[in-house]
């Protein structure tokens, strides 16, 4: 990391000019934020989820500063090849091949999926929800506007000339004739790197989601999506784009050709000219079994960790121990480390509640004192690029500090939470403890047989209290002892 900016200065790393800049809000005292959403042609996997539990806490440091945000996340339901670049089939196109459910209904459920995935993570609503196929009308228009003087039309569609922009590629840094490597030739391109801006639904074919434009019947290429909603909600430019470190190599300098196109701008030298301020990418979450990939099977939705007895935001709080440009490796391990760490806040947090008293604005009180360094701390690491990790010790810090008021530590932890949104307020350790989805043995038997093993330990019957132990273990319950926090328990 560098230098700590002041309390009162946000600074994000701008992927595009690979530095660290102080936000500036394109308008006074407002923050716009795009954030590229997910194709619902499947449930999301944890990796992608990290995108949104990244953007969640820029958004949240965002109005702790004071902005009024406007955030938008959009729904892709159309335009999204199996390839990222120009090949293969449209994503959702495929899913619903060769089954008896419409398009339309596979787009609503892995929709209504993901907004469940992001309610159990404690992400915030966006301010819109902006799904593809309500814009095509404005796909069209914007194509039309760029087509003369920026695009060309091959049999299978109309394609964006990135030679016609300047700086094509400065995102990724892709330097040479070649490109991309994962940009399949298409017969009859003028450049490697040229891009579908709409894709013609190919002779004999119908397809369920296809429109009437002026290049033929058919349906937008993905990258034409995010300029169009982007413009239309937020305007041009506007304050930050994000989305994952995939993005950064084709679908992001796609975007910002056609922003490039459509404003008449030059030279990215002016950041303004590719649409948004700054842009910013979360990096890798890796997964060493090989069970990332929706194409294993089983893959890591977030549904599996939760019938492993995973809590959600156990994962949130995965996710917060690692700096977001830091790749994050997952494990099983981490996962219990994390969950452990939560715990120990949740429960801390849930004392600190039951003992409330005095006045609830008492940093006027000398107890102000004992936790200005952590708030002090807490608000450097936040406003040094969203350093969580280092957030995370802050709070923590507050956590252990001794005779201070209940009212203002609280106070205190409400307000560093309101970034982090693990919401340890209003949790307790009950909520935190899932039981698997395997799990014979229910919770009630389980703290049933947990209580006739204390009365057994008071009477010193430990006999009886090993023959509890051993029963429970027989049943997958690990018991440990030795939590300081009170006897715990976890289901194998």
């Amino acid at each position: 990391m560098t230098d700590t900016p002041p309390k009162n200065e946000l600074r994000l790393f701008n992927s595009l000019t690979r530095s660290l800049e102080t936000f500036e809000p394109v308008h006074e005292g407002e923050a716009r934020v795009y954030t590229c959403g997910p194709t619902v042609y499947n449930y999301a996997h944890v990796g992608n989820m990290r995108a949104y539990v990244f953007a969640d806490v820029l958004g949240r440091t965002l109005t702790w500063k004071g902005y009024n945000l406007r955030h938008v996340i959009n729904i892709t339901d159309v335009g999204h090849l199996t390839d990222d670049a120009d090949s293969g089939e449209d994503k959702l196109e495929k899913a619903a091949a060769g089954t008896d459910t419409s398009i339309w209904d596979i787009a609503k459920r892995y929709t209504d999926a993901f907004k469940a995935d992001v309610k159990a993570l404690n992400i915030r609503e966006p301010a819109e929800w902006s799904v593809a196929t309500d814009y095509i009308e404005p796909m069209i228009a914007f194509a039309k506007s760029i087509a003369d003087e920026h695009c060309y039309e091959l049999e299978s569609g109309l394609y964006f000339d990135v030679s016609t922009v300047a700086d094509y590629g400065r995102l990724a840094r892709a330097v040479t004739e070649e490109g991309e490597g994962r940009i399949d030739a298409v017969e009859g391109k003028r450049n490697a790197t040229d891009f579908a801006i709409w894709r013609k639904t190919p002779a004999g074919e119908t397809r369920q989601m296809e429109w009437d434009s002026p290049w033929g019947k058919g349906a937008p290429g993905w990258h034409l999506e995010c300029s169009v909603m982007g413009e239309k909600l937020l305007g041009f430019p506007f304050d930050i784009h994000t989305g994952g470190i995939d993005h950064r190599e084709i679908h992001h300098p796609n975007e910002i050709a056609q922003n490039q196109a459509f404003c008449g701008c030059g030279s990215l030298d002016v950041a303004t000219h590719s649409g948004a301020k700054i842009w910013m990418h979360n990096n890798f979450l890796v997964e060493r079994s090989g069970k990332m990939s929706k194409s294993s099977g089983e893959f890591l939705r977030l549904q599996l960790l939760v019938d492993r007895g995973y809590h959600p935001l156990a994962y949130r709080m995965m996710c917060l121990q690692a700096h977001y440009r830091s790749e994050l490796e997952f494990s099983w391990e981490g996962l219990s480390a994390a969950l452990t760490r939560l715990k120990r806040m949740v429960m801390t947090a849930q004392a600190l509640r039951s003992g409330q008293s005095g006045d609830p604005d008492m940093r006027r009180d000398d107890g102000w004192g004992k936790l200005q360094g952590a708030a002090d701390k807490f608000a450097s690491a936040i406003s040094d690029d969203l350093n969580t990790p280092l957030a995370l010790t802050a709070l923590e810090e507050v956590v252990a500090t001794k005779k201070v008021d209940v009212a203002l530590k609280i106070s205190l932890l409400r307000e560093m939470d309101a970034v982090l949104g693990l919401d340890l307020l209003n949790l307790t350790r009950i909520d935190l403890r899932i039981r698997p989805k395997a799990a014979t043995i229910t919770k009630a038997e389980i703290e049933d047989a947990l209580e006739r093993r204390r009365q057994a330990r008071a009477e010193k019957d430990f006999a009886t209290s090993d023959a509890i132990r051993d029963e429970l273990a027989a049943a997958g319950v690990e018991v440990m002892d030795g939590d300081p926090l009170g006897w715990e328990w976890k289901l194998a």
